[in-house]
């Protein structure tokens, strides 16, 4: 729920400029233009009086938030449920990035941030490779926050103590391990692509020179053998 200040004018001035034309029309005469004239110059005197003297009445009012919009259903439920629990965990990854005020700290949940989001975008894109990352949304990535939770409300208490101080600083040294290990994930995602890529390069390389299409230094490489000499012999 999201709080909007209502401000509602005070009507004093109005009706203040009003019952100054209802008096005057009973007690002076009001027939002349120019009794008119010093009428509207009176009231319009004490409109800006009472305007500067009575305040506005402000009120605060709550308004729901409006609904966010769901994401589109992959069509594929647990590929739904992952990217959900994903948006969940950018979204408090990003809420404890803000409350924990230590740099280096905040520094590796940057990276985390940034593993975790292209994470679950190349999953989205490749459900085929969500068993890969199951490990990872079922025990890394929720412990990781219960981790950084359990800084963020020691770190609230303002306190320095012996429990306190030594849980703070275990979490401080394993976050670079955590931040990296995320990284390792994103990395692992990439496996069979950088396969595939080693064997076509590894193909290209061979046709090249067979056909006398490489250059120089790929002929020179291809052409060493085992014990990097550069001898070749012909049956």
């Amino acid at each position: 729920m999201a709080t909007v200040k209502k401000v509602r004018k005070s009507t004093a001035p109005y009706y203040g400029a009003a019952a100054l034309w209802v008096v005057w029309a009973l007690l002076f005469d009001l027939y002349r233009p120019t009794h008119f004239i010093v009428l509207g110059i009176l009231s319009f005197g004490l409109f800006l009086f009472l305007r500067a003297v009575c305040k506005d009445e402000v009120t605060e009012v709550e308004v729901p938030d409006p609904p966010k919009e769901e994401e589109k259903s992959t069509g594929n439920a647990e590929l739904d449920k992952m990217l959900k629990d994903g948006r969940l965990a950018i979204s408090e990854l990003r809420r404890l990035n803000d409350n924990i005020k230590d740099g280096k700290i905040s520094a590796d949940i940057d990276r985390m941030e940034a593993a975790a989001g292209k994470i679950f975008a190349h999953v989205r894109e490749n459900p085929e490779k969500l068993p890969q990352i199951r490990r990872f949304m079922d025990y890394y990535l929720p412990t990781s926050l219960k981790i950084l939770n359990a800084y963020d409300r020691m770190d609230a208490t303002g306190v320095s103590g012996e429990n306190i101080d030594a849980t703070k600083g275990r979490v401080a040294g394993i976050m670079d391990t955590i931040a990296a290990a995320f990284e390792k994930q994103l990395d692992s995602l990439f496996g069979e692509e950088a396969l595939d890529i080693s064997t076509d390069i590894s193909v290209l390389e061979t046709m090249l020179t067979r056909e006398g299409l490489a250059g120089e230094k790929m002929e020179a490489e291809t052409t060493k053998n085992a014990d990097g000499t550069d001898i070749k012999l012909e049956l």
